[in-house]
């Protein structure tokens, strides 16, 4: 099948979130019939419709907790993008089972909707924190990975395929440290929690356009990753302010010095190619295409942010951070 969002209705779950919106303004360039936002926040919904007056935009007050909201909202659809997610470390912590009702239950629920609706393709964000997960977020969205990719098992005639897109943080996302790095500066210190951490970085376009092209690729059962750079925390520190005090205050619960991408594990089954990787699935149904054209990767190979061969600059990170 030809891919095209030409003529197509798409829907995106947390489509008021800062992903959801940057979505929403890429895929209204194409010749689209209809863009679902789905999400439970009427107050963001109705800023949004301020913000974007497009007749082809449709509002849908919802939640991926409840799956016969979900099959009223797929009605139709062709194509879904799953962004809702609980996702701030602390407050999953502190609330796990919410977490587990929100990013596991929830990614199950999109999934039976899609097939009983007949959505076509479904891409779910997941994170680098989705790989040898140590908080609660981590273990949600692995086991959301894992729901999605075996999904592709029983869809049995119907034509629905699902996929996944991991990467790592988001320059300027809602919660993200670059605005809580402006914020503090302003009191003359930045607090690190380690000189030595280390952390993936990509755009919000980057991201965008990384979902859009792999919903263009899929054919079911991937975890899409891209090759995006490395940064060290403390340059971004210095990225933001150099006149302010680097405070170090210890790493706290949930958190990682390095993130991961691909464990060693994974990279088994994972293909290479010049701007991403493919973590294919281990079922039988595993699309051959890509053990074909890709390039299998060395025994140990690992992909984490300490010891990626891409790392943005000092100067590269005030001139992302200044874009924010």
């Amino acid at each position: 099948m030809i891919f095209s969002l030409n003529g197509k209705i798409v829907l995106v779950t947390g489509g008021t979130g800062s992903f959801g919106k940057k979505f929403v303004e890429k895929v209204l360039k194409y010749d689209v019939k209809k863009v679902i936002v789905f999400s439970r926040d009427e107050l963001k919904q109705y800023e949004m419709a301020q913000e974007y007056k497009d007749p082809r935009i449709r509002f849908f007050i919802g939640d991926v907790r409840d799956k016969e909201r979900l099959y009223r909202a797929f009605d139709g659809v062709d194509y879904v993008v799953h962004a809702a997610a609980m996702k701030q470390v602390p407050a999953c912590e502190y609330n796990p089972f919410e977490a587990v009702k929100t990013n596991i239950y929830g990614a199950q629920n999109i999934i039976e909707a899609a097939i009983d609706r007949g959505v076509k393709r479904v891409v779910a964000l997941s994170t680098d924190k989705a790989a040898a997960p140590i908080n609660l977020y981590g273990a949600t969205k692995l086991a959301s990975d894992k729901l999605f990719v075996a999904a592709n098992s029983y869809v049995g005639g119907k034509e629905t395929r699902f996929a996944v897109v991991r990467y790592g943080n988001v320059v300027g996302s809602r919660g993200s440290v670059v605005p809580f790095f402006k914020k503090m500066a302003a009191t003359g210190k930045l607090p690190i929690t380690d000189e030595r951490m280390t952390r993936f970085w990509i755009t919000l376009d980057q991201g965008v356009r990384f979902v859009i092209d792999s919903l263009a690729k899929m054919k079911g059962g991937e975890i899409f990753v891209p090759k995006i750079p490395s940064m060290k925390v403390v340059d971004l520190a210095k990225a933001i302010s150099t006149e302010a005090e680097i405070e170090i205050i210890g790493i706290r619960p949930g958190e990682k010095l390095h993130e991961t991408m691909i464990t060693e594990d994974d990279a088994r089954h994972t293909v290479e190619f010049d701007d991403y990787y493919v973590i294919t699935p281990e079922f039988p149904w595993c699309p051959q295409e890509y053990l074909k054209h890709g390039r299998i990767l060395p025994e140990g190979f690992k992909y984490t942010s300490d010891t990626n061969t891409k790392w943005l600059t000092v100067e590269e990170l005030r001139k992302l951070v200044e874009e924010v």
